[in-house]
């Protein structure tokens, strides 16, 4: 089970965007990398491919590395830890290290 989850809320810790709040949207668990909509925005030059295409400059979310990210608490809205606690029916919960609420 892992810390972050799509559709999250999460804080991003360093960086050019540190302190910044967003949604992650795309996880690449491969490479330990998320996409958190308005953060990391990277410029891409598209080339008219076709005629009748008209070339463009598109900004698009970029990845951030899974350890620069916490996930923030609803209740309080602030970044906390997580910690995964086994339940007796043998399901896996994700709970705040500072408040002990379910994520």
């Amino acid at each position: 089970m892992f810390r972050i989850k799509k559709n999250d809320t999460v804080m991003v810790t360093t960086g050019k965007d540190k302190g910044k709040t967003g949604q992650v949207i795309e996880l690449d668990l491969k490479h330990d990398r998320v996409k958190v909509r308005g953060i990391a925005i990277v410029v891409r030059h598209v080339k008219a491919k076709r005629e009748g295409e008209v070339s463009s400059i598109k900004k698009e979310e970029g990845y951030v590395h899974i350890s620069n990210v916490m996930p923030i608490v609803p209740s309080t809205g602030k970044p906390t830890r997580v910690k995964i606690k086994q339940l007796e029916n043998g399901q896996k919960e994700r709970i705040s290290t500072g408040t002990n609420e379910v994520l």
